[in-house]
């Protein structure tokens, strides 16, 4: 079965960065286009950057130039960098392929980023 397993969240300052990183199971990862979503306290969960099966990669306009979405086919693993943090990034991220084939999530990893 799917297991998605992301880690990499913290508390950090604004301005500041970290790197999340999820690694798949349970499916041909190579063949997926992944993403990474955010759900925050009273919001629906959103798709803020995904990457196709051959690299291209798309970001939300809220993210766009401070994160960077990659992925290590070898190790079944997704990335995504963030930088220059804002408080209002702060949710619990996920990842997840993109299609809508796959309805499994993972436990998350909580990203805080204190004013």
């Amino acid at each position: 079965q799917v297991q998605l397993v992301e880690s990499g969240g913290g508390l950090v300052q604004a301005g500041g960065s970290l790197r999340l990183s999820c690694v798949a199971s349970g499916f041909v990862f190579s063949r997926r286009a992944m993403g990474w979503y955010r759900q925050a306290p009273g919001n629906q969960r959103e798709l803020v950057a995904s990457i196709t099966n051959d690299f291209r990669d798309i970001y939300d306009d809220s993210v766009t130039g401070r994160f960077t979405i990659s992925r290590d086919n070898g190790q079944n693993t997704v990335y995504l960098q963030m930088n220059n943090l804002k408080p209002e990034d702060s949710a619990v991220y996920y990842c997840k392929p993109v299609s809508s084939l796959y309805d499994t999530w993972g436990q998350g990893t909580q990203v805080t980023v204190s004013s």
